[in-house]
């Protein structure tokens, strides 16, 4: 233990030597973020050339320090203009957007830092101290389990559709139809393609998200000449810095709903191939459940940002996990800091931190010095990204359009691309103009094609028998869960009504 402690207090110095790499990764991180279709993950492979000649140590502090940028560069303008920078982000506009639209982007923006910076800081020293325990969860993790933590997801939807059961269910299902084009997962065989090789692997998730969000909210916002309202307008008028205390102090008095979402994230992050996405959407249902207050969710509270912000940072140590205890990556940047790390001569497994524990330990200490620096950095940014929202639409509408894609564009490189984003755009503007909720639909089209690899996985293994679903002691355990997530909260609410109807008496 003593030798230990030494280890990482030398480590935590030696990152810190590293200022110099540190900071100006953290904005490249926010720009990466920040632009649809950009990630941490193709901005390495970009930079592999300069990350592989640098030292060991700089390359994954480079690596590290740029992934927990990114995941929080996403947050920024999903808040600011409804449009999620990856998909980890998807779950941010649905109570951020809201807060920015009436002149409140500032503190939502200061709310989003916190519980990012606090989140991902408060994960990577679990994950650091319970390294061991936690690289296990992915071998209990199998389809079975996968099912229901999908249905976690999945019953978001549920939760929109209560604003309106018949479109929130129709945009669900529209969702999920529209994730299963694509050739199967057992026979190959095309669905729904139209004959577009370009659908074979399915739909792209950067084409839809960037065209649901980003291309009909442009389509949206040029029919009025501010994302805000006037009012809210003339109270942006002087700048000030109350917002940003403001903000960060209400996200400072939700500690205990950072710990617990950011935990969430932690865990889904260990499992391999689940991802931030899932961790939103399914940190969000759980808040809005377990909430005292739900019917605020969707309409700016700052518990339904807090939730998908504080635990797409809590996957970012969760993917560490399995790649440094196991050699397992968690998701597609911890694949490339696998190359790099072989590349150098790293070893992976237990003996890692025997034989290399300044690598070991060093990946999360990077981790947790650069959250550091991002709490000090940008969080003071918030009072000037927040004026974002005062640019008249005739401009801003363009250049969203525009930047947004060439991010279609850039994860496949097919010109086929930055149509289908178009064609998304006019669903999801059609899906705005009727009532319908276009984060249903990008619910089903992220989580659909997952639910259904894992459903048709398990009822291979088990010879078509549908009562493998419940074969699992962990999956049983996971299927209560579930339950009394969709129950419980029905029955506090009427438990809530009641009280009132007395009191009111």
């Amino acid at each position: 233990m003593g030798d230990t402690t030494t280890i990482l207090i030398e480590v935590f110095f030696e990152t810190m030597s590293y200022w110099w790499v540190i900071l100006p990764t953290i904005f490249l991180g926010l720009v990466v973020g920040g632009i649809p279709g950009f990630s941490a993950a193709n901005t390495i492979i970009i930079l592999m050339p300069l990350t592989l000649s640098m030292s060991l140590e700089v390359g994954l502090i480079f690596m590290v320090a740029l992934y927990c940028a990114s995941r929080m560069g996403a947050g920024i303008p999903a808040i600011l203009v409804n449009i999620p920078g990856t998909a980890g982000a998807a779950a941010t506009p649905l109570d951020g957007y809201p807060m920015a639209q009436a002149g409140r982007g500032q503190q939502a923006l200061a709310i989003s830092f916190v519980a990012s910076c606090l989140g991902g800081l408060l994960t990577t020293i679990v994950a650091l101290m319970t390294m061991p325990v936690l690289a296990r969860v992915g071998f209990y993790m199998h389809s079975v389990e996968m099912i229901v933590v999908m249905l976690f997801g999945i019953s978001l939807i549920a939760s929109i559709a209560a604003q309106d059961m018949l479109k929130g269910l129709i945009a669900g299902f529209l969702g999920l139809m529209i994730g299963s084009i694509g050739t199967d997962v057992v026979y190959a065989t095309p669905r729904g393609t139209f004959g577009f090789l370009e659908l074979y692997d399915g739909i792209p998730l950067i084409p839809a998200l960037v065209g649901l969000f980003a291309v009909s909210e442009a389509f949206v916002i040029i029919e009025k000449k501010l994302i805000i309202t006037e009012k809210a307008k003339a109270a942006m008028a002087t700048p000030n810095w109350h917002a940003t205390f403001e903000g960060a102090g209400l996200a400072l008095s939700r500690w205990w709903h950072i710990v617990w979402t950011s935990l969430i994230g932690l865990i889904i992050g260990v499992i391999p191939g689940a991802g931030a996405s899932i961790a939103s959407f399914v940190a969000y249902q759980q808040s809005r459940s377990f909430s005292k207050t739900p019917e605020l969710y969707g309409t700016g509270h700052a518990e339904g940002l807090i939730a998908p912000e504080s635990a797409n940072n809590g996957v970012t140590s969760g993917t560490l996990v399995p790649l440094l205890v196991l050699g397992i990556p968690g998701g597609a940047t911890a694949a490339i800091m696998l190359v790099v790390m072989q590349y150098h001569g790293v070893s992976f497994g237990p003996s890692l931190f025997e034989d290399s524990p300044k690598v070991g330990y060093g990946m999360f200490m990077a981790m947790a010095v650069s959250y550091l620096f991002m709490l000090l950095t940008i969080l003071p940014l918030s009072r000037y990204m927040s004026r974002v929202t005062t640019i008249p639409t005739i401009y801003l509408a363009p250049m969203i359009i525009s930047f947004t894609l060439v991010g279609a564009f850039v994860p496949r490189e097919y010109m086929f691309d930055m149509y289908l984003a178009l064609a998304f755009g006019v669903l999801g503007y059609i899906a705005r103009r009727t009532g319908y909720h276009v984060a249903a639909i990008l619910i089903g089209v992220i989580l659909g094609p997952l639910l259904e690899k894992y459903f048709l996985w398990s009822l291979k293994k088990s010879d078509g028998d549908i009562m493998v679903l419940f074969s699992s002691n962990i999956g049983n355990v996971l299927w209560v869960c579930l339950v009394l997530s969709l129950v419980l909260p029905i029955v506090f609410g009427r438990i809530r009504r009641n009280k009132a109807r007395m009191v009111t008496q």
